[in-house]
């Protein structure tokens, strides 16, 4: 992969980190976006510790801010080879707003990364690259609410998070469609981490919160009885899989092969249900360019 460009979002920490980290092993020149200067140093001395010849740079990003999202992008000089949309944030216990006012989550995890997807186009093209977005399990039984995708009433954390997660799925595949509708020459696949055990289960559920929950700490002790719980190592494999492997396909979904996908080896998945409907990925396409303020033919 020594002539490849890969950006990784949220690869200060984590299976972002983790992913950063076999790229560089493997040679590729890694682009790492980050919204913390002082967190993104500190992940590069570490993938540094592990492969003392990575070629690795950081810059801004803030995927809550499209004016964070777009000044990045026009930073970005060469085709990009490899775009792994991993960022995100999981159900604070009570609703918070992006810099352009839409709920975090969604915000965050889908329009941010679909802001970002639609900036680098002409880079992604001309790479004619692999874009892997991360979805979740959670994207199983989500259902979107048309009126009301910023879940201005009754908010629920673990809700909105599915909402989110079945925007990244839905946006992955339409991508792939598109792509070979118009022959932009990008494969988008998706992929989900299973149960992995990182510092996503207490940003979150601590954001707002005057002590910290629990959950963190729940997960921890099932990790170390081994039980529906697995690590960064682990958790990472179905994007590498997704993002790097000649066998993966575009349109597809990979995750864990274990019981309820906790936990396993990469496989590709069947669709979950909310998925399947081309119909409802085309209608988010056109409410997220315009939420988003993109438009993937004319950038």
């Amino acid at each position: 992969m020594s002539t490849k460009l890969a950006v990784v979002t949220g690869a200060n920490s984590g299976v972002g980190l983790g992913l950063a980290t076999r790229l560089a092993a493997e040679g590729a020149d890694l682009l790492l976006p980050v919204r913390d200067p002082a967190k993104g140093e500190a992940a590069v001395a570490r993938i540094r510790s592990e492969v003392p010849t990575a070629r690795v740079r950081l810059a801004a990003l803030d995927l809550a801010s499209l004016n964070s999202v777009a000044a990045f992008a026009a930073t970005v000089d060469r085709p990009v080879d490899i775009l792994i949309n991993n960022a995100g944030v999981m159900a604070p216990p009570t609703r918070h707003t992006t810099a352009d006012g839409f709920e975090l989550q969604f915000g965050t995890n889908h329009l941010g990364h679909f802001a970002l997807t639609a900036r680098l186009l002409p880079q992604l093209r001309a790479g004619r690259a692999r874009v892997t977005t991360m979805t979740s399990s959670a994207a199983r039984n989500a259902k979107l609410n048309w009126d009301d995708l910023q879940a201005t009433s009754n908010y629920s954390a673990i809700k909105a998070y599915g909402v989110s997660k079945l925007a990244n799925l839905l946006f992955a595949l339409e991508l792939d469609r598109r792509s070979r509708a118009e022959d932009w020459g990008i494969v988008s696949n998706a992929a989900h981490p299973g149960t992995t055990l990182t510092g996503l289960y207490a940003a979150g559920p601590n954001l707002g919160r005057d002590k910290p929950g629990k959950l963190e700490s729940v997960m921890a002790r099932l990790a170390k009885l081994g039980l529906f719980v697995q690590g960064v190592d682990q958790g990472l494999q179905p994007a590498l899989y997704a993002a790097t492997s000649a066998t993966a396909q575009g349109g597809r979904l990979y995750g864990p092969d274990g019981i309820g996908q906790f936990t396993g080896k990469p496989t590709e998945l069947k669709l979950y249900r909310p998925a399947r409907d081309a119909t409802a990925a085309a209608r988010l396409w056109t409410v997220s360019e315009d939420l988003a303020r993109v438009d993937f033919v004319a950038v």
